[in-house]
């Protein structure tokens, strides 16, 4: 009966599609999601993954090193594409971390409990999708150690930096995206460290997540000022959510090249942002789930919910690609309608297409319900999206650069080994970040979830058939 009641009262009122899985309590929660962390000795396809990323990781310092010692010559990027790889790659990089923010912040005060086992990955996501993507500006720049040219120091001479320029305008949008969203993930980590503080049973461990957990004893006035503090970190973060992709949207849109120069382009980038970071979020958790049984906490409707939010931003992006074919024939410029043609039938057709498949045509089976909760076909879905976005900010940048408006200027443009060696290093990068905090850090919420079953709890007045036996030890160790 306990179980049931369970059951239906979290199951958001979706015709019992439960979001937490039947018979948890406080105790088991806690157990459950603590022990990934804890737990000894350390699984051997844990080890097998950090290994390979790492090993990514070190080619991505081979390439740093090449490009510190060679120059960006060694990258692809020539007369007239000059911005290559490193541009694709940080738009890119960015829009996937914009996932974390929606999940953490927006759904937060939207009350969608749906946010609750993805929300804490998901922000950590962001933060390693972020420390990718600001590689990309500070190696562009060919000499990345005068990268506080562009921060907002004392500038007597008045010579540094450009303030007209969109890129400098990425360097705040930037960071104080990655603050914000570093404070928010932090806040509502410290009930967790408590946690962990209590159960580690080794003395080390128990120092660091003490000190970590900033003395958290679970009062009642820890309690108030921890629902204060992240609440507003979530109202100051919702409007990040627009601004920081809508920013990078202005290195393109603030030019005159045919293709950039759109007022469609900053809603179009959040858009694309939202749906590629979603995509990221499927990837990651779909994995952690099967490997780590978690199929209780990550059920089948949020993965639901995840692939609607995929369909909607999907269709946005849809959208938006009609529009630049339909604006370029309606304004009847001609630069305007050859790089669209050039896009379709022009050197890199192939890869708008690709895109086109990736990006509209394969979302379009996520109307189907038996197909948002089919997980092998998700998960597949996942990277194909993730794909389809890499090459539309390739489309982007590339073929609006390659043909410009003197033909006698014309170029091709093709990424080197070193380009590569980069993007798969960040790659390596973002993995290993990511297989660190999995081993260090709760993946999931300890906090929300036992608040998840405690409303359960207090609807039924059945909290005591639902309290395991260590359940005031659990409470009192949050």
């Amino acid at each position: 009966m306990a179980s049931e009641s369970v059951e239906k009262l979290t199951s958001n009122g979706d015709h019992g599609e439960s979001l937490l899985g039947p018979g948890h309590t406080f105790a088991s929660v806690t157990d459950k999601i603590s022990s990934i962390v804890l737990r000894h000795p350390r699984p051997l396809g844990w080890a097998a993954g950090f290994m390979i990323s790492f090993g990514l990781l070190m080619l991505l310092t081979l390439a740093i090193a090449a490009v510190l010692v060679q120059g960006v010559g060694i990258w692809g990027i020539r007369r007239p594409v000059f911005w290559g790889f490193a541009i694709v790659n940080f738009v890119w990089w960015v829009g996937i971390g914009h996932a974390g923010t929606l999940i953490s912040a927006v759904l937060l005060l939207l009350k969608q409990e749906w946010r609750t086992s993805i929300n804490r990955f998901a922000e950590a996501m962001t933060l390693f999708a972020v420390a990718c993507a600001g590689l990309f500006p500070l190696l562009h720049m060919g000499r990345p150690w005068y990268f506080y040219w562009l921060m907002p120091y004392p500038n007597t001479m008045g010579l540094w930096p450009q303030w007209r320029s969109p890129l400098v305008w990425d360097v705040f949008a930037i960071s104080t995206y990655a603050t914000v969203s570093a404070l928010f993930w932090y806040v509502g980590l410290v009930p967790d460290l408590a946690t962990l503080r209590d159960r580690s049973k080794h003395k080390l461990p128990r120092i660091l997540y003490g000190m970590a957990a900033l003395g958290w004893r679970g009062s009642a006035i820890h309690w108030h000022r921890y629902k204060t503090a992240y609440l507003l970190l979530a109202g100051l973060a919702t409007p990040l959510v627009v601004s920081v992709h809508s920013v990078v949207s202005l290195d393109f849109s603030g030019g005159i090249i045919p293709g950039w120069h759109g007022t469609i382009f900053p809603p179009y980038f959040v858009a694309g942002a939202i749906f590629s970071g979603f995509a990221m979020v499927l990837t990651l958790a779909i994995p952690l789930r099967y490997f780590y049984g978690l199929g209780d906490f990550i059920t089948n409707k949020h993965l639901d919910n995840m692939a609607k939010v995929m369909l909607a931003t999907g269709m946005l992006v849809t959208y938006g690609y009609a529009m630049e074919v339909f604006m370029a024939w309606y304004s009847a410029n001609k630069y305007e309608t050859f790089l669209v043609h050039n896009r379709m039938f022009g050197p890199y057709g192939h890869t708008y297409w690709l895109l086109i498949l990736c990006n509209c045509t394969s979302i379009q089976v996520l109307w189907f319900k038996r197909a948002r909760t089919y997980v092998p076909l998700l998960f597949v879905l996942s990277i194909i999206v993730n794909i389809g976005m890499w090459l539309e900010r390739y489309v982007i940048v590339i073929t609006s650069l390659q043909r410009d408006f003197i033909p006698g200027a014309w170029g091709m443009y093709h990424g080197t080994i070193w380009d590569y060696a980069t993007y798969y290093g960040t790659i390596g990068l973002f993995l290993t970040l990511l297989f660190l905090f999995i081993r260090v850090l709760p993946a999931i919420s300890i906090t929300e979830m036992r608040e998840m079953v405690a409303e359960s709890q207090e609807r039924t007045g059945e909290g005591s058939e639902l309290r395991g036996p260590s359940h005031d030890l659990a409470a009192s160790s949050g």
